[in-house]
């Protein structure tokens, strides 16, 4: 089999329930408990409306521009999949447009991730299937390959595994490994709980604020008489 111009097939995927779990936490909370230390980058955008994205991953790693791959991808993807598409970040070509989305859409496809371009941004947002994309352009992509499908990628440094967790919202993207899905989602609503009860102790004007003059001491900040 030629390297860097391959499909494989996909070993293993977190569960519909896995997925239905996920998507009822915000990405951000998931991030904390995962010790902050994971991220796609701030450059990948929501290039849909609003909603929040969780699926296993397809993953896709394309030649900058060509989009060859990427449509053997959505012909290949399952009911409820997330395609990653590390293409380099390169904008000069985009990488997909309205017509494959709306075939992406007949085929259960939940969402997008491109570290690429995308093109029809209007009508991308109008239709809402989530798409995060590094940015826009009219230029189209080419299909003359190489790539790889079901493969290890990396967008700035976070790595995805075919079958790990997609999320999205409106903070970014992130990936929870296959093999830790129960663990973070633990220690994820563990999170939630601890900061609904915050918004409620908020609300009623309870809410210690001790910890932020204990933190400055411990840390020896100097603050002056009758701060």
């Amino acid at each position: 089999m030629t390297l860097g111009f391959r499909i494989l097939p996909r070993e293993r995927a977190v569960s519909a329930d896995v997925v239905a779990r996920f998507l009822k936490l915000p990405v951000a909370n998931v991030s904390d408990s995962m010790s902050r230390m994971t991220a796609a980058g701030s450059r990948l955008t929501r290039m849909h409306l609003d909603g929040q994205m969780a699926g296993p991953a397809v993953t896709v790693k394309a030649r900058p521009g060509d989009n060859l791959m990427l449509h053997k991808a959505i012909d290949m993807a399952q009911p409820g999949d997330v395609i990653v598409v590390d293409a380099g970040g390169d904008l000069t070509n985009s990488l997909m447009g309205e017509l494959m989305l709306a075939y992406a859409i007949k085929r259960g496809v939940a969402g997008f991730v491109l570290n690429g371009a995308i093109r029809d941004a209007d009508a991308i947002r109008q239709v809402n299937l989530p798409v995060f994309a590094a940015g826009v352009t009219h230029r189209g992509p080419y299909k003359d390959g190489p790539g790889e499908i079901n493969v290890p990628i990396a967008i700035e440094g976070m790595v995805i595994h075919a079958g790990d967790l997609v999320l999205g919202d409106g903070d970014g993207v992130l990936v929870v490994p296959y093999d830790e899905v129960e663990t973070v989602y633990a220690a994820t609503n563990a999170k939630q709980d601890a900061e609904t009860r915050q918004m409620a102790a908020i609300e009623a004007g309870t809410n210690d604020r001790s910890w932020v003059d204990a933190a400055l001491k411990r840390l020896g900040c100097q603050i002056a008489e009758g701060v």
